[in-house]
């Protein structure tokens, strides 16, 4: 039938009202379209896909359907196929020349990213570009080219702990559930990999929340009040002087409404200088209360006339990095430039010259800032604000907003967490950002000011750019934001709920300030969506589920003035997605994804080929080379995902004792050589970087030549690779599942920031009633407070140190590089000393779908050591699955090759495993020593040491083998001695538990100086 229809046509989002002669269908070819189009959904979590209506207007058939069309990821590809299969499907109904697909108020051919289009297709991008960016590194040793040098990054994890002042509490914006919380998991995702990832790739990163979580924090300021650390002014040819405006001064302990600290104080300035001999110099001398690592940040003020090449240098343990800082942008804030190890006391300093380029520029100084701290925002309630219920009473609506508590003058509570623990708001206050921003309810509602502010915090950073031209802000070029979030709900059995992607291309008229589509908002969506996906995939779950692409007003999507998304990766709250979700290598993928997807959308929209970094090394080693010489080799790994991931060079990082690694040494090959000096611990580790940027590092490995040692070396095997999520089970009939921490609460990446406490409600059938209720993996809390210590990477030092306290020298390599290389050979060590930690065979997610890795013994490890010790070996083993990884492993079936490899050869056999929990181990008479003595283990969650929950008791395998070590709370066999025999001439030590773990130093000398006089003497 054909009459005048009113067609909206749909131009970029946007509906235009257009008089036009249109040919309306009858629904009978519906079915027909709607299969054609479900086809094109494989793989997309989409639902139905419905037609709306069929138009031909003017010889183009137009095809409307429903909203959830636009999950798809549309290429070239899947979109011209589809269109040529509708066209070959309704030729015989309609005539028309060509075909038009609308979905969600849009051409899908406007829903392919700009990146997958032809250069004369692609619409104009978004771009906030600088000439010098807000802070570089003057140490680095690479230029990430075609990484993301420049780029300056908007990114956040979620919530964090608030304060409810209708319950008058500080709490989790969601329910500790599996051992987690959302607070805290989305944490361990952007800190401990995704920003570095981008900060190799060359971006610089901002977060609204801490990104430090060291506990301990210190203040250096002019200022002084509470920044009691020793400030020193210098002066040069042109003194130090007062600013004409506020600055920072730490007055207080904690801050209140709407205090903020970047308002009470003074800063300094000058002018810079071309010539050293005319500088002067400010030094902030932190006095640090503990060694560890500790977040470096400076502030100043950003002037008229500022310099863009501020010269700090940070003097950190045994070194120092120098960094310029683009004073033009970002005053009056905290602003990162790296994390430093520091030793305790006034041994380190930031120090800034106004020695610069380019003279006559004003240079500004405030105060710095060392670790992340406790959160020191104080909030209370009043008794208007008391609601006499749960919270989630109070948010469904179910009880009035005026049914008031008596009045009480309620007291000041701060938190009581490490402030990264803390949500956005808070951080805010504490980093100078007006309340206006942090704090859009005026102090009324800290639950709605903290997923508000955001965003908003967004277009303050990027205010004065061309981004955000008319509002006032910090001139920062943000580029993009990212929140980073996962979901709620669960599903019964193994169904992955999986990853959901949101942005909003409506707001702000659909156009960003410069007057390009917010379309960009929806490419970014799409290609961090797929790059997750794609990964996830291939290396770990086939079945893993891609939801929608929500084009949707939700506040953090659509509230940044520059293209923005939210990820909602997975549901913390379904068992299936977090099997893979605490896993460290899922973590490590995932942020791989989506930095891989933010550097594609980035380097379209600049106009350049992108270039991934490369994945970490392996197979490393450090053995000698010389008298005062050692060899450092290793191997690249290729990345399956990513073609252009290849290594160009290489950094080698040394570190000699306890101090801090280097700024680095670039090498082309990946061979190493150097001296070293005697009775020292050094160690290595190891980078491959190109034009993209600097890969993750190495394990660490260590060496150390004893001026008191006449025999061979010692050689250190580092067989500890394990990361892994906490063990986990399904009943039979499926009635209950959980993760079991008190068997193996898993190992993490060097630290976990994500754990709140062990599981305690292990029944699917019990529902969620409040986020205090939580149901099925209802979880403790007192764990939440803590850093928890991970799989370091770094044992090869301590056993290293302990080798060298009993007078013996030492080198170190990879399980992998000693049995390719065949280094378990009595030619060049006198002894091997094998660690084991927490290896064992351990899956990944859903059993049967990933590879079983980590096997303590594997068969080429097995035939190394045989040979070896065949040849009159002398070997040390230890760790805590040592004898049931072999004996009966439920992933693993047991083979009576390993049992005898271990009865046979190392002459040990499994008694029990889970031996003991108290953490404690005795001496026992035997040939290695009749000492008396007691040892304790970490055997609990800590932030000193991996937690050795299970360890094995192990029994002598041999007439002439001897229980050597007991546990103390049950006299267990811990630990057994083998001194050769008539037909075997080796000997060997091995351990129940892991040796690395035993607290204290003094402790571990003594113990490894009789396990090596006993072996070698």
């Amino acid at each position: 039938m054909k009459n005048q229809l009113l067609f909206k046509l749909v131009f970029f989002g946007c509906f235009a009202p257009v008089a036009i002669h249109a040919q309306t269908s009858t629904k009978a070819e519906y079915p027909v379209v709607e299969s054609i189009l479900n086809s094109y959904t494989k793989g997309v979590q989409t639902g139905k896909i419905k037609v709306n209506s069929i138009v031909s207007t003017n010889d183009t058939l137009n095809i409307f359907t429903s909203d959830n069309f636009s999950y798809v990821p549309f290429r070239n590809e899947n979109y011209t196929s589809l269109i040529q299969k509708l066209k070959d499907s309704l030729s015989s109904q309609y005539t028309f020349k060509g075909i038009r697909l609308f979905t969600d108020n849009k051409s899908v051919a406007d829903l392919i990213p700009r990146s997958c289009l032809p250069s004369k297709s692609k619409r104009p991008a978004f771009t906030n570009p600088s000439d010098i960016p807000l802070v570089t590194n003057l140490n680095r040793p690479y230029t990430p080219t075609r990484g993301l040098s420049g780029r300056h990054i908007a990114m956040w994890p979620s919530h964090g702990t608030y304060y409810e002042l209708g319950l008058q509490r500080w709490e989790w914006q969601r329910a500790r559930m599996l051992q987690t919380v959302e607070d805290k998991y989305t944490e361990s995702y952007v800190l401990p990999y995704l920003v570095p990832m981008l900060e190799n790739a060359g971006a610089i990163v901002m977060l609204p929340r801490e990104r430090d979580t060291n506990p301990y924090e210190v203040i250096v300021d002019n200022d002084g009040h509470e920044a009691t650390s020793p400030y020193q002014e210098i002066n040069g040819r042109l003194p130090w002087k007062e600013g004409t405006t506020s600055g920072f001064a730490y007055l207080r302990k904690t801050y209140k409404d709407f205090e903020n600290p970047f308002t009470e104080g003074t800063y300094r300035e000058t002018e810079t200088v071309n010539k050293k001999k005319d500088a002067g110099t400010i030094t902030w001398t932190p006095d640090i209360p503990k060694d560890r690592d500790y977040a470096v940040y400076v502030s100043y003020k950003s002037l008229p006339n500022s310099t863009t090449q501020a010269r700090y240098t940070v003097y950190h343990k045994d070194g120092k990095t120098t960094f310029s800082v683009n004073q033009t942008m970002g005053g009056g804030t905290w602003i990162y430039l790296g994390t430093f190890a520091f030793r305790k006391g006034r041994q380190g300093k930031v120090v800034l010259t106004n020695y610069a380029p380019k003279a006559g520029k004003t240079i500004t100084a405030d105060a710095i800032k060392f670790g992340g701290g406790m959160g020191n925002i104080a909030r209370r309630a009043d008794s208007d604000s008391i609601i006499p219920n749960t919270k989630s009473d109070r948010r469904t609506k179910r009880i009035p907003r005026n049914a008031y508590q008596p009045r009480i003058d309620y007291p000041y509570q701060v938190s009581g967490y490490p402030r990264f623990d803390e949500g956005a708001r808070y951080w805010l206050q504490w980093a100078g950002i007006p309340d206006s921003v942090y704090s859009p309810t005026h102090g009324r509602d800290d639950y709605a000011d903290d997923y508000k502010d955001r965003g908003t915090w967004v277009n303050y950073l990027a205010g004065g750019t061309k981004a955000v031209p008319d509002y006032k802000g910090l001139n920062i070029p943000v580029d993009l934001s990212l929140a980073f979030h996962s979901d709620a709900g669960t599903v019964y059995g193994d169904s992955i709920i999986g990853t959901l992607g949101i942005y909003d291309t409506q707001k702000y008229d659909g156009k960003f300030a410069d007057g390009t589509s917010r379309m960009a908002c929806h490419d970014l969506c799409d290609l961090v969506l797929s790059s997750i996906t794609n990964d996830i995939r291939k290396l770990y779950e086939p079945k893993w589920t891609r939801r929608g692409m929500w084009d949707a007003s939700y506040f953090e999507a659509w509230e940044p003035r520059v293209p923005a998304m939210l990820l909602e990766l997975l549901s913390h709250e379904n068992f299936a997605d977090l099997r893979y979700g605490l896993d460290p290598r899922f973590q490590f993928s995932v942020s791989r994804a989506v930095y891989k997807g933010i550097l594609r959308f980035l380097s379209d929209e600049y106009g350049y080929k992108y270039v991934v970094q490369p994945l970490p090394v392996d197979h490393f080693a450090v053995v000698m080379a010389g008298h005062d010489q050692v060899k450092l080799t290793w191997k690249a790994v290729n990345d399956t995902l990513e073609p252009t991931a290849v290594p160009e060079k290489y950094v080698v990082y040394k570190r000699i004792g306890n101090g801090d690694f280097d700024n680095g040494t670039v090498v082309k090959k990946p061979v190493f050589v150097c001296k070293i000096p005697t009775d020292q611990v050094v160690s290595f580790k190891v980078t491959a970087f190109n034009k993209g940027g600097e890969s993750f590092p190495s394990e660490i490995l260590s060496a150390g030549i004893s001026s008191q040692s006449t025999v061979k070396p010692v050689l250190v095997i580092n067989g500890f690779d394990r990361l892994s999520a906490p063990d986990d089970f399904r009943s039979s009939d499926d009635k209950e599942a959980g993760f079991l921490a008190d068997i193996d609460n898993g190992v993490p990446y060097k630290t976990s920031i994500n754990y709140v406490g062990k599981m305690k409600e292990f029944r699917r059938s019990i529902p969620w009633t409040d986020d205090d209720s939580g149901g099925f993996g209802d979880s403790y809390g007192n764990y939440e407070r803590m850093t928890i210590a991970g799989n370091t990477f770094d044992y090869p030092a301590l056993h290293g140190q302990a080798i060298m306290s009993a007078g013996y020298s030492f080198v170190s390599a990879s399980k992998s590089a000693a049995v390719e290389r065949e280094l378990l050979n009595t030619d060049d060590y006198s002894a091997v000393d094998l660690i084991l930690g927490k290896e064992k065979q351990t899956k990944l997610g859903r059993p049967g779908v990933t590879p079983i890795r980590f096997k303590t013994f594997d068969t080429d490890l097995q035939k190394a050591i045989t040979t070896y010790c065949k040849n009159g070996g002398r070997i040390f083993a230890s760790g805590s699955y040592i004898a049931s990884d072999l004996w009966f492993n439920p992933l693993a079936p047991a083979k009576d090759s390993d049992k005898v490899f271990a009865q046979d050869i190392l002459k040990y056999k499994w008694r029990v495993n889970r031996a003991a929990i108290d953490g404690k181990v005795k001496y026992s008479a035997s040939p290695l020593t009749t000492k008396e003595g007691e040892f304790t283990y970490y055997n609990t969650p800590n932030e000193e040491s991996y937690v050795v929950e299970s360890p094995d008791a192990i029994e002598p395998a041999d007439s002439c083998a001897y229980t050597a070590l007991r546990y103390s709370e049950n006299n267990l066999s811990a630990g057994i001695v083998f001194g050769g025999s008539e037909q075997d001439h080796w000997r060997t030590v091995v351990f129940g538990f892991p040796f690395e773990s035993l607290k204290g130093d003094t402790a571990r000398n003594a113990l490894m100086k009789e396990i090596l006089d006993f072996l070698l003497k």
